[in-house]
């Protein structure tokens, strides 16, 4: 059963729905995202939240696909399981730039 919760990225409360198993890899993804991104705004390098998010989901990608070539083959289900992810956040990203018009 699906339960919301509430996260804080950037000062942000985002409150999203999750599988009660899958609550703390949301939460510790939400505190991995937070990091990444008050790193890149702090650089003050990259302006704007939307360019900070995208350079922040670039860097991650980037370090998980330098991990799986260290690792060698990828867990399906871990690629699996991040394709979701990705997928209930970009969805929930164009949900709030609809309300935002």
């Amino acid at each position: 059963m699906s339960s919301p919760v509430v996260v804080n990225i950037l000062g942000k409360e985002y409150q999203i729905a999750c599988p009660e198993e899958e609550k703390p890899a949301l939460i510790s993804s939400a505190q991995l995202l937070h990091d990444s991104m008050e790193k890149i705004r702090s650089s003050g390098k990259v302006v704007g939240l939307d360019r900070i998010a995208v350079m922040a989901a670039l860097n991650i990608a980037h370090e998980l696909i330098g991990l799986q070539g260290q690792e060698g083959d990828s867990d399906p289900e871990a690629v699996e399981k991040l394709l979701s992810m990705k997928d209930k956040v970009s969805a929930f990203l164009q949900e709030e730039r609809q309300l935002d018009l």
